[in-house]
């Protein structure tokens, strides 16, 4: 049997933090479940800058979701200051939170979350249809990105004639297909192989030395040394910031 390679890249490359992307202060959510309240978040600061590979680790309730819906603008804080690129988002209505996830934030998710009717091509172009551009214009962008992804000759192909880590790959592609401000990958290798899950975080380690922001939310220590910073939550709180060793 041929070895697995190794999880973390020799030689890695470290990128000087650019501008404040994320700045969260004094953040709390509750929730409301019948007559209890869940403190999801009890006060959580965080400061994310361009360039940054960060990875967020947390025990279940920990939070660590929770936090990532926060960054991911799909929840909004009960209480605290959560500024994205300098603005707002506590303070924004639905339709603006829709278009930051849109233009500024790529997701990638365990499952993919793939249109399974549709080709890798039209799954990459599917932000840009969103965003407004002309055919075009978002289907030379998006056979540009699925050929720096590698699949430059499955681009025509549907999910079900893919793997899974060509899938992933889609996914990213579709991720990156608006120029994001920041990538957030939630437990990005959860459905693949190890040796499939090294390959999607050697592409990770790509796109961070190609100058991309990159948030990995995971329970695994092994995928989580390859960011350069880890943040670990316990009981809403973080408990620790520190860089990746």
């Amino acid at each position: 049997m041929t070895p697995a390679p190794a999880a973390i890249p020799f030689n890695r490359v470290t990128r000087p933090p650019g501008p404040l992307v994320i700045d969260i202060e004094g953040v709390t959510k509750l929730y409301k479940m019948g007559s209890e309240i869940i403190h999801a978040l009890r006060g959580v600061s965080l400061q994310i800058r361009r360039n940054e590979y960060l990875a967020i680790m947390g025990p279940s309730g920990s939070g660590k979701s929770t936090l990532m819906n926060m960054l991911g603008c799909l929840d909004t804080p009960t209480a605290g200051r959560y500024l994205f690129n300098h603005k707002n988002v506590a303070h924004m209505e639905d339709d603006e939170l829709a278009d930051i996830r849109n233009r500024e934030i790529g997701f990638v998710f365990q499952t993919f979350n793939l249109l399974p009717r549709s080709t890798a091509l039209a799954n990459v172009e599917l932000p840009l249809v969103y965003a407004g551009q002309p055919h075009h214009a978002r289907r030379e962008r998006a056979m540009r990105v699925l050929e720096e992804v590698g699949l430059g000759e499955r681009m025509y192909h549907k999910p079900n004639e893919l793997s899974g880590g060509q899938r992933q790959r889609v996914a990213i592609a579709r991720a990156l297909v608006n120029n994001p401000s920041i990538i957030l990958a939630d437990e990005p290798t959860g459905n693949l192989d190890s040796r499939t899950g090294v390959e999607i975080m050697t592409l990770f380690e790509q796109l961070y030395e190609e100058g991309n922001t990159i948030i990995v939310v995971t329970h695994e220590e092994d995928i989580a040394r390859h960011a350069r910073r880890i943040v670990r939550l316990r009981d809403g709180l973080i408990e620790s910031d520190a860089p990746a060793t």
